[in-house]
Parts: structure tokens; sequence; C-alpha cells
């Protein structure tokens, strides 16, 4: 028997692969990359496999239904996790907005780490803590007018520090 390239078996199963994977999905393109990243598996792996001409066939068949199968249980994880959250599972606009919000919070934190602990005290029952004034007097055992004094302080530092040129 002769070995059979596999530009020949691309040829010869390519189409046949595509509408049966289209019939599965209901998405032409989508078949098509699904049938793609078949042949390209299977052309990494043809080797080390030791897969015999006659079986190629069934091989194919099997990979692409098991490759329609997995986009199914893909697309259900999405959908569920988009049904429970009220959110798109990849959205853009999200994951920027919370990729900028995790480089601000990390610049703050470091930024607050170089205050005084006094000022940094203050700053933490403050605006993280959600204390008032008189409240972060109380906990901290010192004046009004002294928390007055270190938020003024702190914000001053923490500008000088977070706002280039201020």
């Amino acid at each position: 028997m002769t070995a059979i390239s596999d530009k020949q078996i691309f040829e010869k199963y390519y189409r046949r692969l595509c509408d049966f994977a289209r019939r599965l999905l209901d998405d032409e393109d989508l078949a098509q990359d699904v049938v793609q990243d078949v042949f390209v598996a299977f052309i990494e792996k043809r080797g080390a496999l030791g897969i015999e001409h006659d079986v190629i066939r069934s091989y194919l068949y099997r990979s692409v239904k098991n490759a329609c199968l997995n986009k199914f249980r893909k697309d259900k994880v999405v959908e569920r996790f988009e049904s429970d959250n009220d959110m798109p599972l990849v959205d853009e606009e999200h994951a920027l907005a919370s990729m900028i919000h995790a480089e601000v919070t990390g610049e703050i934190h470091g930024a607050l780490k170089n205050l005084p602990e006094g000022c940094r005290l203050v700053i933490r029952l403050g605006y993280f803590e959600g204390l008032n004034n008189p409240q972060i007097a109380t906990e901290l055992s010192i004046s009004v007018n002294t928390v007055k004094s270190q938020k003024q302080r702190a914000l001053f530092l923490l500008r000088k520090e977070l706002v280039p040129g201020a």
C-alpha cells in the first residue's frame, strides 16, 4: 500500500469534513475553522500517532465530531456564565476598564505605603472604611482637627506622588 501525503488527505477529506461540521454547528465559517484546526492537529501528530491509511477517515470524522461537541460545551459554559452574571464573558470595554482600575488601585496602594503612618491610618479609615472625621478621631484617640490636618497632608503627598508635575 502506498503512503498517502498530507496534501492528498486534505484534498480528499476537507470538503466532506466541512460539510459534516457545518451540519453539526449550523455555521459555515465556524465549521471551516474546526476542520482546519483538526487538520493542523492531525498533521502535527500523524507520525507520533502511527495512524494507518485505512483508519484516517474514521480518525478525522471522530476528531471533527469531538471538536464540534467541545465547541457546544464551551458555548454552553459561556451562556451559563453570561446569564448568571448578567454580563458577557469577554467584553473588551469591561476588560479594559478592569485593567485600568487594577493599575490605578495598585498605584494608589503603592503611594499609600509611602505616607507617614498617621496620614496612612486616617486615609484608610476615612476613604476605605468609610468613617467620618469624628469617628476617625475617636478610633485613633486624636482630635478632629488632627484628623483634618492629617487628611490634608496625606492628600497633598498623594497628589505630589501620583500626579506628574503637581
